[in-house]
């Protein structure tokens, strides 16, 4: 499978003249191919920074430092898919997550997109994406059942590939209790499916106590290890959680961080095809920026649009 990762940028914007020109996505065209990265920053306490330049970057491309073609910092719309793990072992926290989930969805923006999901032994995910609040939060209260088995990356794969035809940015936010037990695909191939689509991903990953040992002894489950290597590759973020009353918190801040993320972007010199390592480096001390770790240096031209 070729991964056409490059897009292409516009290296001009008019200035935001408020917040529904703020909302409006980047607009990716030009004759000059550039690689998009979208870049969390924290500080030492581990707070969100949204008021950087691009003077305060640097990117690295195989350890080499690259030119900051493209740069912006305004809120942009998402679209994004929220598949939740609702296998047997989430029976006495499923109330709970969907409260937390619900309290994601009425954080999104009025030019954001979204579909819910589920997944057990099925995979299932809501018809179509909405920027309609109601909708969602109905499809959570009354669509979401219980099921056998924990078929999480069948999930992935079905809530990455729905992301396809989307043009705002691109994100997963999954929220799982334990390993795969029933999937077709692995996670080497979630992961390539990902880059392949710019898809960053973000997991909750649960620590739970459910009745599921002998004689109904208390078990508890871990999340899939998985999970925490596909986020860092695709510059998302991980959040293991190991009490219930965490999951609202957790929801929020992510919300609140997919809109205060940085888009930036440079023009490779150097098109051979291959995997190259990218390193996102903040000039500040004491912040640091989590975004994606590769990027394919591809060499057809015949996706790059002409003004």
């Amino acid at each position: 499978m070729k991964r056409p990762i490059l897009a292409v940028l516009t290296c001009v914007l008019a200035a935001p003249l408020g917040l529904a020109q703020q909302q409006q996505e980047p607009v990716f065209r030009g004759g000059v191919q550039t690689v998009p990265i979208y870049a969390t920053v924290l500080d030492r306490s581990g707070r969100l920074v949204p008021d950087l330049t691009r003077d305060d970057f640097e990117i690295l491309d195989d350890g080499k430092p690259q030119a900051i073609t493209f740069f912006q910092a305004e809120v942009q719309p998402i679209s994004v898919v929220v598949p939740i793990d609702t296998s047997g072992s989430m029976t006495l926290v499923l109330d709970l997550v969907k409260n937390a989930a619900e309290a994601f969805v009425l954080r999104l923006l009025p030019h954001d997109r979204a579909r819910i999901g589920a997944f057990d032994d099925k995979v299932k995910l809501s018809e179509e994406f909405t920027s309609n609040r109601d909708d969602l939060v109905r499809y959570l209260r009354t669509e979401m059942q219980f099921g056998n088995g924990t078929r999480l990356w069948d999930a992935l794969d079905l809530s990455i590939a729905a992301l396809a035809n989307e043009t705002s940015r691109k994100v997963v936010l999954v929220l799982s209790d334990g390993d795969d037990t029933a999937s077709r695909i692995g996670d080497d191939a979630i992961l390539a499916r990902a880059q392949d689509l710019d898809v960053m991903v973000y997991a909750i990953g649960m620590r739970n106590r459910y009745r599921g040992g002998p004689n109904g002894a208390m078990v508890e489950s871990r999340p899939d290890r998985g999970l925490r290597k596909l986020t860092e590759q695709t510059g998302g973020g991980y959040f293991e959680l190991t009490r219930t009353t965490e999951l609202n918190s957790t929801f929020t801040r992510i919300a609140d961080e997919l809109h205060r993320q940085y888009v930036m972007g440079f023009s490779p010199t150097l098109l051979d095809g291959k995997v190259h390592k990218l390193e996102i480096r903040v000039k500040v001390p004491g912040m640091t920026a989590r975004a994606r770790r590769s990027y394919v240096a591809n060499r057809e031209t015949s996706k790059v649009s002409r003004p």
